[in-house]
């Protein structure tokens, strides 16, 4: 690894704006520099279903030795993503703006192409690496679900370099996350001159929010009620409410209950209230799990030793593009790069950390070579 190579690299990618369906520009840095280091690039066809500018990039170089390996990392990032300036503070890599760093995923590219850049400069014998970098990632996850994974070679480890915790954190669980949207329906009358020909929309929605299990309901499950738009004005009685939420478990039973209970709830609120409501659930992506002693788990623990750093197997409570790919065949797994305050002006990476995410790379690569 070459210390300062990697930093340009890091505050080159986070200087290349690509928000979510806007990642034309990252997509085409990306390939080229994957052209370089002798892979083959290809696109798939997604964006008619992403809405994104490009699809999603596939990238292979054949390798010199039996063995294969598959890198993974997505090019969008969430807003504000304008004009970034990366600048270092006490060993960290923070946005001198207000804007977010970036870090989730630039960091885990940075990692995967100077991994890659540094074992080919060193001669050493090279598994097959299939790169694997989506799109709307952070939309939940719209690329990986518009990607065929049959693209991928089967049986292959998936490294997704794509979570908070320090290099040699490890996601063994990763929750399903299921998502509501329940239109209300009363009657609108006019507030102050007959309310009591009214039926409010967002009384009804109240009344269901108040009888839902919500927040950390046990130690794999939560649910949640985000969003809440109804109304006219401050003078009528509301006809019409959207409520939006959803709820995510690491056991899909215990899922489906939350869901059930929360459309339970939903529907008699208003039939409390004589009123409607259409209630509409999507999953958005599955749950991953593996045993620690899993041989893709206990694989990732020896490249952690050799690169000396710590093993630590963790259960997460967001999803990433591994749920997508695992539910679908991949070996996939999600892996810690050291991002903090992520999606938030605060976010950052210390130098360290984008270092020893690169070194684990490296190694998950040899450890790929049969």
């Amino acid at each position: 690894m070459n210390s300062d190579r990697l930093l340009n690299l890091f505050f080159h990618l986070v200087r290349i704006e690509s928000p979510s369906r806007g990642e034309g520009a990252m997509a085409a840095f990306c390939a080229r520099e994957l052209q370089r280091l002798g892979f083959m690039v290809t696109f798939d066809d997604s964006m008619a279903k992403t809405g994104s500018e490009t699809g999603n990039l596939v990238a292979t170089r054949k390798g010199d030795v039996d063995g294969e390996v598959i890198l993974s990392a997505h090019l969008d990032t969430v807003t504000p993503c304008r004009n970034i300036d990366p600048i270092i503070e006490d060993g960290r890599i923070v946005s001198a703006g207000k804007t977010i760093l970036a870090a989730d995923d630039k960091a885990g590219i940075a990692a995967i192409l100077e991994a890659v850049r540094t074992l080919v400069e060193l001669g050493e014998p090279m598994p097959t690496v299939t790169v694997l970098f989506t799109v709307c990632e952070e939309i939940s996850l719209v690329g990986a679900a518009n990607f065929d994974a049959g693209l991928l070679p089967e049986g292959a480890p998936c490294y997704v370099l794509d979570a908070d915790g320090a290099p040699g954190s490890v996601i063994v669980a990763a929750p399903c996350h299921r998502t509501v949207r329940a239109h209300f329906h009363g009657r609108a009358a006019h507030a102050g001159v007959e309310p009591e020909l009214g039926n409010s929309a967002i009384a009804m929605a109240a009344r269901a929010i108040a009888a839902m299990p919500l927040g950390r309901l046990d130690d794999a499950t939560t649910s949640n009620i985000g969003v809440i738009e109804g109304g006219a004005e401050e003078n009528i009685v509301p006809r019409d409410c959207l409520v939006r939420g959803e709820c995510r478990s690491l056991l899909s039973a215990r899922a489906d209950e939350v869901q059930a209970a929360m459309t339970a709830s939903l529907t008699a609120a208003a039939e409390e209230a004589g009123g409607e409501v259409t209630v509409e659930w999507h999953e958005d992506y599955p749950a991953v799990s593996y045993a620690e002693d899993d041989a893709l788990v206990q694989g990732i623990a020896a490249a952690c030793d050799a690169a000396g750093l710590a093993f630590k197997p963790h259960r997460s409570g967001g999803g990433a593009d591994a749920n997508i790919l695992a539910s679908r065949g991949v070996r996939a797994v999600t892996l810690g790069i050291g991002m903090t305050n992520f999606h938030t002006l605060d976010e950052y990476i210390t130098v360290t950390d984008l270092q020893d995410i690169t070194r684990l790379a490296e190694e998950l690569i040899r450890q790929a070579v049969k």
